[in-house]
């Protein structure tokens, strides 16, 4: 059974557990599939990587409140009254 492997580098669990910092090292900031018998089993991810993707998809439900109020009334205000 052929499986998609959506990353650049890949390890097998063993490789994880011998050095885990090693493994992600290999991966050079991106992520890394790691296999379980020939099959992707997850990915494992820097923090940084990590911290952008959530970054991003915390965006994406901003732009989303942003386009649902789109068509709303505005409310003119002045910085004194904030």
């Amino acid at each position: 059974m052929a499986h998609k492997i959506l990353a650049d580098t890949v390890a097998s669990i063993s490789e994880l557990k011998k050095n885990p910092m090693a493994t992600i090292r290999e991966g050079d900031g991106e992520p890394v599939a790691i296999l379980n018998r020939n099959e992707p089993a997850f990915y494992c991810i820097p923090a940084k990587a990590w911290e952008e993707l959530l970054e991003k998809l915390e965006d994406l439900e901003l732009a989303k409140i942003a386009e649902q109020r789109m068509g709303e009334p505005t409310i003119k205000v002045t910085l004194d009254e904030l």
